[in-house]
């Protein structure tokens, strides 16, 4: 199951000859303010521990690890799903069916802590977040989350920039990190509101996410939105899209498609049924929508219950 996340395009496996090891095999490319690592793993191990100094975004290109990070329980880790780690810490990998035909493949793209920093202060500045207390800030504790295709697509320029030959790629490199450190915040905070783990009363999104959750099988407006946030639609809608990198009515949909898999966990309820309790008008279109977020049909999607 896809469970709605956009994959990456995995650059070309390193030629058999040119490989150092069959575990973690390493390929570095250097810039200025980042370093693209990638790693091919070609037989089954287990703990197999790594480290940076810097700040370090993973993406899984290929294959399966699983990943054993500070004291939380561990977990699979699968193309289509980023890992943001804080710099020294270590992480300790499995790659349980990692095999010659099969192998794992990994980028781990280590970023220049000034960069980050230099970063986050050109955001608080020019764009500076509603609320006293609301900075532009990486959140460490939120650092698992499926990629968005906003996020998937920075990634893969990042990785052209990074493997190409051109005289600009250091100056383009360094716009598309920027890029990159703004989709990642924007992922965390939609994480955050699907975890309920946005809660800040100041913020009028959390009022806006709240009244939207409430009201899914009514009709949902810009104006609806942008009046229960005390905004002009305009102005509402930038503050959305600049949180949460998607507009307001994606962000409905998405409540839409969430509600409407919970629902789809009850083997006997009917397809139409849950159209109409997830707030849908037409269930052809529903049907159509559920597939292009999930990769599946509502139908299939219930059936993998019942297997279950």
């Amino acid at each position: 199951m896809n469970g709605n996340r956009a994959f990456i395009n995995p650059p070309q496996l390193s030629n058999e000859k040119s490989l150092k090891t069959l575990v973690e095999n390493r390929t570095v490319y250097s810039l200025n303010h980042c370093e693209l690592n990638l790693f091919e793993t070609y037989e089954s191990s287990a703990l197999v521990p790594l480290k940076f100094n810097d700040f370090v975004v993973t993406s899984m290109l290929r294959g399966k690890k699983i990943m054993h990070l500070f004291d939380d329980p561990s977990f699979d880790y699968l193309p289509g799903e980023t890992v943001v780690i804080p710099s020294n810490v270590e992480m300790k990998i499995d790659f349980p069916d990692a095999s010659r035909n099969n192998p794992t493949q990994c980028l781990a793209l280590a970023i220049d802590k000034k960069k980050i920093t230099d970063t986050l202060h050109f955001l608080n500045e020019r764009y500076p977040k509603e609320g006293n207390s609301q900075f532009w800030q990486l959140n460490y504790q939120n650092y698992f989350f499926y990629n968005n295709v906003e996020l998937a697509s920075t990634i893969n320029k990042l990785i052209k920039e990074c493997m190409s030959t051109s005289i600009t790629k250091d100056a383009l490199a360094d716009l598309t990190l920027q890029e990159l450190l703004i989709r990642i915040i924007q992922t965390q905070t939609a994480k955050a509101i699907d975890d309920g783990l946005f809660t800040d009363p100041q913020n009028p999104i959390t009022q806006v996410v709240e009244f939207i959750r409430l009201n899914l099988k009514e009709n949902i407006s810009m104006k609806h939105l942008s009046e229960k946030a005390c905004m002009s639609t305009t102005s509402f809608y930038r503050l959305f899209r600049r949180e949460l990198g998607m507009s307001p009515i994606e962000f409905v949909i998405s409540e839409k498609i969430r509600c409407a898999k919970q629902l789809l966990k009850n083997p006997t309820i009917q397809i139409n049924e849950v159209c109409h309790l997830s707030g849908f008008e037409d269930s052809n279109y529903f049907i159509r929508l559920f597939k292009k977020h999930e990769g599946i049909t509502p139908k299939q999607y219930q059936l993998l219950y019942v297997i279950h």
